[in-house]
């Protein structure tokens, strides 16, 4: 590091309504596959955070679960984390989608942020999309609702502007200190990322049948006694057994296609031959029951 550059440093909160590439963006700048991505919304259910380090900076990016009116238990949770989370954060990314027009999801995400005193940028994803005359219009009427520091239009997938971003943000971080090793992405124990590996292959594979009544446990993951092989087993919950019997699929073969690919992402992040047994179980109505929530994870008593 030279020592003519202070280094800087700070945390960064990606928001936006479901679906308009926060995953993507954060995978795109980081270059590994940090958060899930589903063309579900609402996957994102934990803070992920995403570290993405230079020679003078480190940006640790906080994935909030959406922000959105809460339906159930689990939502007022997602809710509350993501509240939470803006007032810690040093810098706020508003992500919004070129391609659709402002909605009821954007206004309530711009009411939160109005009473959040930090450096709001607007960040317009998915400009591949659409005619660049028409970006003016689109960024007057955020404009309305907040007061943005920076307006910065980007497609994530392709990712153009991408760095120009960073440099953006770099430039209002503060001095401070590094908070993760160089070679660290993300600060989740690697239980997290394996569990929510396999959740996505179960939204991917199983579409509309088994939304988000789904969670995954890790219950064991360890490797063999003089081997590179990592034995992992883990449970997929659901709250139906009629969701059970499609996890399942005819002669099982729907939880072998799950673990096939989940192996494959898991092996590609640990680095290592895995051999992952996956269980299926209900329990009925989990995300309405505080005790099953803290057990899967999601500490409510936190909030």
């Amino acid at each position: 590091m030279s020592h003519n550059r202070k280094f800087k440093s700070g945390f960064v909160a990606l928001i936006g309504r479901p679906n308009v590439g926060k995953s993507t963006l954060l995978n795109s700048i980081i270059g590994t596959k940090v958060a899930i991505m589903s063309d579900k919304p609402q996957t994102t259910r934990n803070k992920i955070h995403g570290v993405y380090t230079t020679e003078n900076a480190q940006i640790v990016f906080v994935d909030t679960p959406g922000i959105h009116k809460p339906r159930h238990k689990l939502g007022e949770f997602m809710t509350k984390v993501a509240e939470k989370t803006l007032n810690e954060v040093d810098l706020i990314l508003f992500l919004v989608s070129a391609d659709e027009p402002l909605g009821k999801g954007d206004q309530y995400i711009m009411e939160r942020l109005r009473k959040v005193n930090k450096p709001i940028f607007l960040v317009i994803n998915k400009i591949d999309k659409v005619h660049p005359d028409e970006l003016l219009p689109f960024i007057d009427n955020y404009r309305k609702y907040v007061d943005f520091t920076e307006v910065v239009p980007i497609s994530a997938m392709y990712g153009n502007n991408v760095s120009k971003l960073i440099e953006l943000v770099i430039d209002r971080l503060h001095e401070g200190p590094k908070y993760y090793p160089d070679d660290q992405i993300s600060d989740h124990p690697e239980h997290f990322i394996v569990a929510e590996m396999i959740r996505e292959k179960v939204l991917h594979l199983t579409r509309e049948e088994v939304p988000h009544s789904v969670t995954v446990t890790v219950e064991q993951m360890k490797r063999r006694e003089n081997s590179d092989i990592i034995d992992i087993h883990a449970t997929i919950i659901v709250e139906r057994a009629s969701q059970k019997g499609i996890i399942i699929g005819k002669q099982g073969r729907m939880l072998k296609e799950i673990g096939t690919r989940a192996r494959k992402d898991i092996e590609l992040i640990l680095g290592n031959r895995v051999y992952l047994e996956l269980w299926v179980k209900v329990q009925e109505d989990w995300r309405n029951r505080p005790q099953l929530l803290n057990e899967y994870g999601f500490d409510s008593r936190e909030y």
